[in-house]
């Protein structure tokens, strides 16, 4: 059986992920934003200052800063991790993963 799950933009695929990181929907915003705002800077460091400060300027956040608490987090949860001084998003979140199958397996 196959089941195909539309995800067209940014939290709709953060969004179908959540069981597995269980963020809040308020980590669920940020994050799909410092997503969006890394894609237009062509990748690199998911939560460098530079994707900080427009992330929060697009969630109307004054200070950018108030974001650190939530990378804390989204580490925490597994959501991404730090390599090579980067943080990078986990490999179930890339945007350029299309076809996901999930086994479940019984006993």
């Amino acid at each position: 059986m196959n089941i195909t799950i539309k995800a067209d933009t940014t939290i709709k695929r953060l969004r179908i992920w959540n069981g597995i990181f269980n963020l809040t929907d308020k980590e669920l915003e940020i994050l799909g934003q410092l997503i969006d705002v890394s894609i237009n800077n062509k990748g690199g460091n998911l939560c460098s200052v530079e994707n900080k400060k427009k992330a929060a300027k697009e969630l109307k956040i004054s200070d950018y800063n108030t974001l650190n608490n939530y990378v804390k987090r989204f580490k925490d949860k597994g959501v991404v991790s730090l390599k090579n001084k980067k943080y990078i998003l986990n490999k179930l979140l890339h945007l350029n993963v299309t076809d996901v199958r999930i086994r479940i397996k019984q006993g």
